[in-house]
């Protein structure tokens, strides 16, 4: 059984389904935050998956209560629906995590990772005007404060990454002065 396909299928359907009833953007928002929290807590990840372990109601209500105070989109709500009567339970994460690559890649948002040593929301605001000006994609943040790179920021987007960090620099001078060392010794 081929997950990756499977899974891409059912994502795939759940943002043609949201589409065409006009509640992609908030669909996209809850599914991220079921993905967060089956992230957060291997718990709610071990219950669902399990199929043994709870009924498919209790299930439901599991994920329904992760939303928080959120109401749950109907679009939403037929699709955990779909994927439990399908017996699919344990590809639900890998479900969410396609319709989110699907959701981003249709919509042009590069998620990304700034990781600075202070609050720096200039900065911020900066590399999201650069990525929108040479690609014309808007840019999701994780923004993570770090104070061991000292100063400077640490950036990564599709793959790539900008160590512009103090700490990064000082372990290059380091490296260079144990270089020097070993040829004259």
């Amino acid at each position: 059984m081929n997950t990756g396909a499977i899974s891409s299928r059912y994502a795939a359907a759940l943002l043609k389904f949201a589409r065409e009833t006009g509640n992609e953007e908030k669909v996209y928002r809850q599914v991220s935050v079921l993905n967060r929290s089956m992230s957060l807590l291997p718990q709610l990840r071990y219950l669902i998956d399990n199929p043994m372990n709870i009924s498919d109601e209790r299930k439901f209500g599991l994920l329904a209560s992760a939303l928080g105070e959120e109401k749950m989109t109907e679009e939403l709500r037929r699709f955990l629906m779909l994927v439990m009567k399908k017996k699919r339970t344990k590809m639900l994460r890998i479900m969410l995590l396609s319709y989110i690559r699907q959701y981003r890649e249709e919509h042009k948002i590069k998620a990304s990772r700034l990781i600075t040593a202070t609050e720096a929301p200039e900065l911020e605001k900066r590399i999201a005007d650069i990525v929108r000006q040479r690609k014309g994609d808007s840019v999701l943040f994780e923004h993570r404060i770090d104070p061991e790179i000292i100063g400077g920021f640490i950036f990564e987007i599709d793959g790539l990454r900008l160590d512009a960090s103090t700490a990064a620099q000082l372990k290059s001078v380091r490296r260079q002065f144990i270089e020097k060392n070993r040829r004259i010794v």
